[in-house]
């Protein structure tokens, strides 16, 4: 049923009972009072149904933020949660033999049993990011946590910890055969505890030149590349290796202030002594020379490491800067090329002017001369090679590049004014100048 009302008000179709029926046409007269009802305003119950309320967008988007920055929350959470924390542990005895491999203890149980305080386990953990190396010394513990090592070191014990779910790597076997091996040889002379430090920095030691001798390799590599040819991809690999280099040299100068902050500090050295405080003779003031000479001898590696980092990084920046050289010279070869084609161009311009003007249908009285064609072309040969000989030169002298040719002072008969000092200026190989 079709409704042709539309744009008729009512009360004009009320006075013509025709027109209703000529609009309507219903089937069946019960159609017909339903039509008379719509079109009279009698069915006054009927509503149009409500405009759907527009969609907003960014409601989307908002659940999707809140719900990672819940997810975040949570997770960093969980790390801060000091009880019901299983951590992986392989302990070593007074003997130097591994007692327990990847053992399973809790937190608390550990905090109990070594005397330590649960924030102190958290920097030793690996589930809390920790980026900034720290040696921690407690009343009968040393806790490290440098790089890939974390431990702790006591008396006549030593735990290293790993993150519970997590594999052994190659490196921390490597480490765990020398720490092993390093305790039980006694005649170094040092106590258990230095020993377990000796093999903990030397292991670190390795690793920094190990990743230090890679990066310089890509990096040696990479700049010998770039003698022979500079091109986008090797671009993008310099910026790779750059951010690389520096995030190393990041980590092996937070190594050496670590150290640093160790041998500043006495009454950490004379606390690290663990086997003369269990025996009942503790340190005290300036007596730990063993201890201050072993941080300084890998103080001093770690230094050369860094200082090796920073050569690097001066390649790296040297041959950057040559790269932008070599390219601001190409592209100032390309702007000079652009500039010759534009005075050729300008001058072969100023011949056909000339050109034109004959070419015009206006009478000239040249048309009946023999070499008037031979001598306009002359003229107009002559025109385009001087205008660009002049423009060509102006040219060179503006591409001269020289400290003379910036800023020249001249005297009043328009030579350049010497800046040589007074007795020097007028001396001659055979004499001074008259």
């Amino acid at each position: 049923m079709k409704f042709g009302f539309i744009g008729l008000q009512a009360s004009h179709v009320s006075r013509h009972p025709r027109l209703l029926h000529s609009f309507c046409r219903p089937n069946t007269r019960a159609l017909e009072g339903s039509c008379k009802a719509i079109v009279l305003g009698q069915t006054r119950g009927l509503r149009w149904p409500a405009r759907p309320p527009p969609l907003d967008l960014d409601e989307p988007m908002e659940d999707e933020e809140q719900h990672a920055k819940e997810a975040i929350l949570d997770k960093v959470m969980k790390g801060r949660q000091p009880t019901d924390l299983m951590l992986r542990c392989t302990v070593l005895d007074a003997e130097g033999n591994v007692k327990t491999i990847s053992g399973q203890f809790r937190k608390t149980d550990l905090s109990a049993e070594h005397r330590i305080n649960p924030r102190d386990l958290r920097k030793i953990d690996s589930r809390v990011p920790n980026i900034v190396p720290t040696i921690l010394v407690r009343r009968e513990a040393i806790l490290v946590n440098i790089l890939h090592v974390r431990a702790l070191v006591k008396a006549d014990m030593v735990l290293l910890f790993d993150t519970f779910g997590s594999t052994d790597s190659r490196l921390h076997s490597v480490f765990l055969y020398h720490l092993e091996h390093n305790l039980k040889s006694k005649t170094t002379g040092l106590p258990y505890e230095f020993r377990a430090i000796e093999s903990i920095l030397l292991s670190v030691i390795s690793a920094l030149e190990a990743e230090m001798v890679f990066i310089r390799n890509l990096v040696g590599g990479l700049l010998a590349e770039l003698e022979e040819d500079i091109d986008h991809d090797r671009l993008k690999r310099l910026l790779h290796y750059s951010r690389r280099l520096a995030a190393f040299q990041s980590r092996a100068q937070l190594v050496e202030q670590a150290l640093e902050e160790v041998l500043e500090q006495d009454d950490d050295l004379n606390a690290m002594y663990l086997t003369d405080k269990k025996e009942g003779r503790p340190r005290d003031g300036d007596d730990h020379e063993d201890l201050e000479f072993l941080l300084e001898s890998f103080s001093k590696q770690v230094e050369e490491i860094v200082s090796e980092v920073g050569n690097i990084d001066n390649n790296v920046e040297s041959t950057q800067e040559i790269v932008e050289l070599i390219l601001d010279a190409n592209r100032n070869a390309l702007l000079g090329l652009d500039l010759q084609v534009s005075i050729a161009t300008f001058g072969v311009g100023t011949g056909a002017f000339i050109a034109s003007l004959l070419g015009m249908n206006l009478t000239n009285h040249f048309e009946e001369h023999v070499w008037a064609f031979y001598g306009m072309t002359g003229i107009s040969t002559t025109i385009v090679i001087i205008m660009s000989f002049m423009g060509l030169r102006k040219l060179a002298k503006m591409r001269r590049v020289g400290l003379s040719s910036t800023f020249v002072n001249r005297n009043g008969n328009g030579k350049p004014k010497r800046w040589l000092p007074l007795p020097l200026r007028g001396r001659q190989h055979g004499g001074w100048w008259s």
